[in-house]
């Protein structure tokens, strides 16, 4: 068996996208797949380092790893009409230089606000603790990811939609590009392809048996919400769009990083299909 590290995040959709493998559902070959849960940014952290063979990946962090990840077309998370929120106190108004706690540096919920809201003090936390640290008036406003959009305290408001902000910074239609997958370049060509194959019938076998898979992540406590609100969750952010990336979705990427460049984040504009693993190689080879 050749083993090969995983590194997700524990919030419901790369559970949901990633276990339908832990449980034995879809034929690993001859991989045995190991996995490790962290919050986003310790996954963008760790991807800097190249600690993981496949690893969970903020899309705003790709440009700093190209050289030593491939991108994957798989378990992929994108918004549409919806997103991250900005969310602060009913009763407070925000002035230009609000202090605000983001869930970490490469996220591309903070690449985009950063953009929007450059005179914004900045502090990153675990994103569980962003709604308490805004309730109890640590900081002016925070940035809700994962499944903390969908219900946070009623003593709080959303200020700021990412979605909107994406729109106005696009400047088209696209999807809002959240997360994605990345895979070390030193993995022989042939066995990345495998890889990537096998995480896609992942993907395509969770959302085959969504309603089986979701019971069983509900009994064995492996999420953090259920029942209406977790199915609600896995439509918007690990569903058939999730499967493999789409024209559609490369397209947002691009804008995505030609924003990055344009506002000085990263030093060049990608061309996302440079970066992800060129199927054709196996009709070459053979």
């Amino acid at each position: 068996m050749k083993k090969i590290e995983l590194a997700h995040s524990p919030d419901a959709d790369d559970i949901f996208m990633y276990y339908a493998i832990k449980f034995g559902w879809v034929d690993t070959k001859d991989y045995e797949f190991k996995n490790i849960a962290l919050d986003i940014e310790t996954l963008n952290q760790e991807a800097l380092k190249g600690s993981y063979d496949i690893t969970a990946i903020s899309f705003a962090l790709y440009p700093f790893i190209k050289d030593e990840y491939a991108l994957l077309r798989t378990a992929v998370s994108f918004g549409y009409g919806y997103g991250p929120k900005l969310i602060k106190r009913r009763d407070k108004k925000l002035k230009p230089n609000f202090k605000v706690a983001l869930s970490g540096k490469y996220t591309t919920n903070a690449m985009l606000f950063k953009i929007y809201y450059p005179n914004a003090r900045v502090v990153y936390m675990n994103f569980l603790d962003i709604e308490d640290a805004v309730v109890s008036g640590e900081v002016d406003a925070g940035v809700l990811i994962h499944e903390s959009i969908l219900d946070f305290n009623d003593s709080l408001e959303v200020e700021k939609e990412l979605w909107d902000i994406w729109v106005e910074l696009a400047g088209a239609n696209l999807p809002l590009p959240l997360g994605g997958m990345a895979i070390r370049r030193s993995i022989p060509l042939n066995r990345a392809i495998e890889i990537e194959d096998i995480l896609i019938d992942g993907v395509k076998v969770a959302n085959s048996k969504k309603y089986d898979l979701c019971r069983r992540l509900e009994d064995e406590k492996l999420v953090r919400i259920s029942d209406k609100m977790l199915t609600r969750y896995l439509d918007m952010y690990a569903s058939n769009e999730s499967v493999e990336l789409s024209d559609l979705q490369l397209r947002a990427l691009d804008r995505l990083y030609e924003i990055g460049f344009i506002n000085g984040v990263t030093q060049e504009p990608l061309i996302t299909r440079n970066y992800i693993i060129p199927k054709e190689y196996i009709e070459l080879r053979e």
